[in-house]
């Protein structure tokens, strides 16, 4: 029995993420690490879309729901914090937490109908979900009692000078706050799932993803499982566009509820792997230094190269490899153990 519990508490998967951690947390302190502010850029960013991402795998990984709406709860998160700062002068982090209640009561409110549909008839029906509410934000009227500011639709919310640090979760000279927050969330996120992979829920989620009818025949109720599912992968969804409309200073519709932001989501996943803890970090690991750096070198022309390069990594690995770098990493270690005689 001690084994086993030792077993549990100590297993591969902990030990990798706690090492991860530790180096993450390491990294800026060390001399030469993260020689430039725009390599801090990158790795801030590179946190935020393995969290995005994995927010996303919840339901679209481990539970096989593949949604291509969820930019809807990234703008809302995002405009929570953005409505605190702009609107009601305070500070972003009760409008991030509000912003991240609200998008989980209107990911289930939305859901409760559309999971009717399955396959890609569910898909596109996630795609007109993110038009509606882009139109919707994009006409959007809103005027403060308080400051009497008003949300002026297309054009969004800049943010205002505010003091620096973290209570305000700002800053102008540095962004090792930001890494340091963008690590919080990573951690916060990836814990979330590794939890739930670990207990019965997660077992019932992968039960719906492998054959609905067969999980119901056993007991589970589906359509419970995929509503909490869609509710909290939105939740941690709508934390990580807090934590973007913080880091950009500024939000607008086009900005965060768009088609382009719900393919990152869905695109980074299958690239490091659905389904898993750390295809999403691969994934982006991989597109965002390709798209950062390919923008600095080449300008304007950046934006579509990094584009086709990772389009073509794409079709590479859902041909070669369906699921993901994870797939190829676990098929190099079966292949050596297999030479080795494990």
């Amino acid at each position: 029995m001690v084994s086993r519990m030792n077993t549990k508490i100590f297993d591969v998967k902990n030990l990798i993420l706690g090492a991860l951690c530790v180096v993450f947390i390491l990294l800026p302190i060390v001399p030469g690490a993260l020689p430039s502010s725009f390599t801090t850029h990158v790795w801030i960013l590179i946190l935020l879309f393995a969290s995005m991402s994995q927010a996303w795998n919840i339901l679209g990984g481990y539970c096989g729901q593949v949604s291509f709406g969820h930019s809807v709860f990234f703008g809302i998160g995002a405009y929570g914090a953005g409505l605190a700062v702009v609107i009601f002068k305070s500070a972003p982090w009760p409008g991030m937490v509000l912003g991240a209640i609200v998008a989980a009561i209107v990911a289930i409110l939305i859901s409760w109908p559309v999971f009717k549909l399955s396959g890609h008839y569910f898909a596109i029906a996630t795609f007109a979900i993110v038009e509606i509410f882009n139109r919707l934000f994009m006409v959007w009227y809103f005027k403060s009692p308080i400051t009497g500011y008003q949300v002026g639709g297309a054009l969004g919310l800049d943010y205002p000078l505010v003091d620096e640090g973290w209570k305000m979760f700002t800053w102008y000279d540095s962004k090792t706050g930001y890494y340091y927050g963008a690590l919080l969330l990573f951690i916060l996120v990836f814990g979330v799932v590794r939890w739930i992979e670990r207990h019965r829920f997660g077992y019932y989620l992968r039960a719906v993803r492998e054959g609905q009818e067969t999980a119901e025949s056993l007991g589970v109720n589906s359509t419970a499982v995929k509503l909490t599912a869609m509710g909290v992968s939105a939740f941690l969804t709508a934390l990580c566009g807090a934590f973007f409309v913080q880091y950009n200073f500024r939000v607008d519709p086009p900005m965060v509820m768009s088609l382009d932001m719900s393919m990152k989501f869905v695109l980074v996943t299958i690239l490091g792997g659905s389904g898993t803890l750390f295809g999403p970090l691969l994934g982006a690991a991989v597109l965002i230094p390709l798209q950062e750096y390919t923008r600095a070198f080449w300008g304007g022309l950046g934006g579509g190269v990094d584009l086709m390069i990772f389009g073509l990594l794409i079709v590479l690995v859902v041909i070669k490899q369906p699921r993901g770098i994870m797939g190829i990493i676990t098929d190099v270690i079966r292949s050596i153990k297999k030479r080795k005689g494990m």
